[in-house]
């Protein structure tokens, strides 16, 4: 019987995670079970075992991958306000809405990661913590608790609006939602920034 390497074992854990961050991201963490999380991978139920303790423990590697990945998202986001704003715009745009299984994690999963044991949510917590962090560096103005809090306001109002503009069936509502929230999120990630100097005249 043929012994597969490290790396091919490692490869294919990688490849179960990101199929199955997809398949909970569509369908929910409770209606997507094993037999289809390990076919969308190619695998079999005892392959799935080689690699994972139980469904919670791949449910905590997904939700580990998906919010690191986001995380290295914003922090290679150049530095200034248009990069941000660019992001903003791209996360509150009505392609992001629609795409449930290659969006944001937080919105397509948090009502069901509430539910779920507590090494999930230990996993979602650091990952939060991470995120926070990613876009405080972003919208720091020398007031380390007031950027923090700015942080959090917008990190939590990105996957709420998401999660609203999807849950609507009123069209027009959703585009209302998407885009309250980008002036919203402007709003946040632009207080305390410093005015652009002006030009002073020469003499």
């Amino acid at each position: 019987m043929a012994r597969y390497s490290p790396e091919h074992k490692e490869a294919t854990r990688r490849r179960m995670i990101e199929t199955a961050g997809r398949r909970f991201k569509s369908d929910g963490i409770d209606g997507s079970g094993i037999a289809t999380l390990v076919a969308d991978a190619g695998l079999t139920n005892g392959a799935f075992y080689g690699h994972f303790a139980s469904k919670d423990d791949l449910v905590a590697s997904v939700v580990t991958q998906q919010l690191a990945d986001q995380v290295a998202v914003v922090n290679d986001l150049p530095a200034g306000l248009a990069s941000v704003e660019s992001y903003l715009r791209e996360y509150l745009s009505p392609a992001h809405r629609d795409d449930l299984a290659g969006g944001c994690p937080s919105a397509a999963l948090l009502d069901e990661i509430g539910r779920c044991d507590l090494t999930v949510r230990e996993a979602y917590t650091e990952g939060a913590h991470s995120m926070i962090e990613a876009i405080a560096r972003h919208l720091d103005d020398g007031d380390a608790q007031r950027t923090r809090e700015r942080a959090i306001g917008l990190f939590t109002l990105l996957v709420g609006s998401i999660q609203a503009a999807r849950a609507v069936t009123d069209p027009e509502l959703s585009e209302q939602i998407l885009a309250a929230a980008y002036v919203n999120a402007v709003t946040l990630a632009t207080a305390g920034q410093p005015p652009h100097p002006t030009r002073q005249e020469t003499p």
